[in-house]
């Protein structure tokens, strides 16, 4: 099941959020692991190096990107801003081509016996929704392929026209 497009949120400050609903099979030990991990994140979007905590930075490698054509990225400091194990991480994660940071908020609620993870990102200014859209519902499809084991989908069935 791909993921759906985002919905947008307007939140009371005026701002724009995106927002999209995943669910996954796998229990919502497995998804936080998933999202947290360096080794099981770099299956699918890439690896964090440091010490992690609330209020700290850890260095991201986005791996993935080489998979759609791309290289893979430099390091970049990610400060974590919230972290409640197992349900709730949110990261400020600078924008190496601008002088922007991207706010995102995971959560992963139970359903059932699987998970829905909930990712909301803050749409930064200069950036269209449908561009995001494209690339997150990408990455959160290679979340699920990461979980199943299955191979990761192509980004030409994603990319923006």
């Amino acid at each position: 099941m791909p993921t759906p497009p985002a919905e947008t949120r307007t939140e009371p400050d005026g701002a724009t959020t995106l927002v999209w609903r995943r669910p996954y099979p796998d229990p919502v030990e497995d998804v936080w692991a998933a999202i947290t991990e360096s080794e099981r994140l770099g299956r699918w979007i890439g690896t964090w190096t440091g010490e992690p905590g609330v209020g700290r930075t850890v260095a991201f490698t986005m791996t993935g990107e080489a998979d759609a054509g791309g290289e893979v990225a430099e390091p970049v400091d990610v400060l974590i801003t919230a972290c409640e194990p197992p349900t709730r991480l949110a990261v400020e994660f600078p924008e190496n081509e601008a002088d922007r940071v991207w706010h995102l908020d995971l959560r992963v609620e139970p359903d059932g016996d699987g998970a829905v993870l909930v990712f909301a990102q803050s749409l930064p200014e200069g950036l269209s929704a449908s561009d995001l859209d494209a690339g997150w519902r990408w990455y959160l499809d290679r979340l699920a392929a990461a979980l199943a084991g299955t191979p990761m989908p192509d980004w030409s069935a994603y990319e923006p026209a």
